[in-house]
């Protein structure tokens, strides 16, 4: 699987953007599509997942209520929509899929199969 993440930039606090992940080489509705990010001296933590049919999703506590994760299965993408950054929120941000887990083992250990490059968010103050 090949994902691609598109989207990032720089933005002031408040402000909204949207990610993207396009991805190819599978069927893309038998994925599992998540966003991760990492901070500058930080470990990787995940901030969204959503399941095959887009109904089963889980947030990050520090992104409940900001950040919505989306997929569009025809065009093989999925989406995090980004509202009212924060400077905390700044870190590169990655794509992952995964094919080969159930979903609770996936909200447990986020041990993803795929990840692609990531994309760098920047919120100033």
């Amino acid at each position: 699987v090949q994902l691609q993440a598109s989207g990032g930039g720089t933005v002031q606090a408040g402000d909204s953007l949207r990610l993207s992940c396009a991805a190819s080489g599978r069927t893309f509705s038998d994925l599992v599509m998540g966003w991760f990010r990492q901070a500058p001296g930080k470990e990787r933590e995940v901030v969204a997942v959503i399941g095959w049919s887009g109904i089963n999703i889980r947030y990050a506590d520090s992104v409940k209520g900001r950040f919505t994760i989306s997929r569009d299965n025809a065009k093989s993408t999925a989406y995090l929509q980004v509202n009212s950054a924060k400077p905390e929120d700044t870190a590169v941000y990655y794509c992952a899929a995964d094919e080969n887990h159930s979903w609770n083992n996936i909200l447990v250990y986020y041990n993803m199969d795929y990840w692609g490059k990531g994309t760098q968010v920047t919120v100033s103050s």
